[in-house]
């Protein structure tokens, strides 16, 4: 079993630019045209938050349009940037953005893997949290999937990585403690997944790893110095692929978005090329 994971792809409306220099929509063009070329493919993509820059209507209509081509069955989450009534209106045919009440939440099957989808949002704000409302579903879900391997996803990390204004708008220490110890009695749950920090990141959380991806456009600048600035860079777009096999578990991979040069032999009819 392949579940792919995008994050924070931060469309805007159609020919207008994030930051004034990044084509989000390009990239995400790119990365579907990625996803669709994988073999073997995927059997689904878990698109963990950030689907849109303002949670604007014009930019989830863009967003519908650079889905479409996909051709894998995917699962949309809300972050920060999100807005929960509009991501509805413009995909009112998905039953499982609804069914969570107030929330985007909602649990999925991947093959043998039960995803559980949770909404950290809270809207007007940057960081995150996880309400008793909230965490109820995520206990109730995980009681009734105590006999599958679980993922967990959320938007906002539970905990800190060290770039600090990102650290700053982290999912809140209350939440994160009250998750880690709810995770932590269920050792079913293979993973913790995340988004919101466009950077590669794993960490031991709840007696599992809870891990975050690189975007498919702009990435976050790795620079942990104390009062380190905000900013982003242009490093490679990347997504995440998680390969469940019942002997090992879920085993995690980050690939590129675009075409690297290669691939070469490591032998040829004379044996090792040296």
């Amino acid at each position: 079993m392949l579940l792919a994971q995008i994050s924070d792809l931060h469309i805007k409306q159609a020919g207008v630019l994030a930051y004034r220099r990044v084509d989000t929509a390009a990239c995400l063009t790119r990365c579907v045209t990625a996803l669709n070329a994988l073999a073997p493919r995927p059997d689904a993509v878990l698109i963990t938050g950030d689907l849109v820059d303002q949670g604007d209507s014009r930019q989830y209509a863009h967003l519908r349009t650079l889905l479409a081509p996909l051709e894998i069955p995917y699962f949309l989450m809300v972050g920060n940037h999100d807005e929960r009534a509009a991501l509805r209106a413009a995909f009112p045919e998905r039953a499982e953005l609804r069914g969570g009440g107030e929330f985007v939440q909602y649990a999925v099957d991947v093959g043998p893997l039960r995803v559980l989808a949770l909404d950290s949002m809270v809207p007007g704000q940057s960081g995150g949290t996880l309400c008793d409302a909230r965490l109820d579903w995520l206990a109730r879900q995980l009681d009734a999937a105590r006999s599958k391997p679980v993922v967990v996803a959320l938007h906002h990390p539970p905990f800190a990585c060290g770039i600090g204004h990102m650290d700053d708008m982290r999912l809140d220490q209350a939440a994160a403690h009250k998750l880690a110890a709810l995770i932590g009695q269920h050792p079913n749950v293979e993973r913790v997944l995340c988004g919101h920090v466009h950077r590669a990141m794993f960490v031991r959380f709840g007696g599992t790893i809870a891990s975050a991806i690189p975007a498919p456009a702009h990435q976050v600048a790795l620079d942990l110095r104390e009062h380190a600035p905000s900013a982003f860079v242009m490093e490679p777009p990347a997504y995440a692929l998680h390969r469940y096999e019942p002997a090992t578990g879920l085993v995690t991979h980050h690939a590129y978005v675009d075409a690297a040069d290669g691939p070469y032999p490591f032998h040829d009819e004379g044996g090792p090329i040296d």
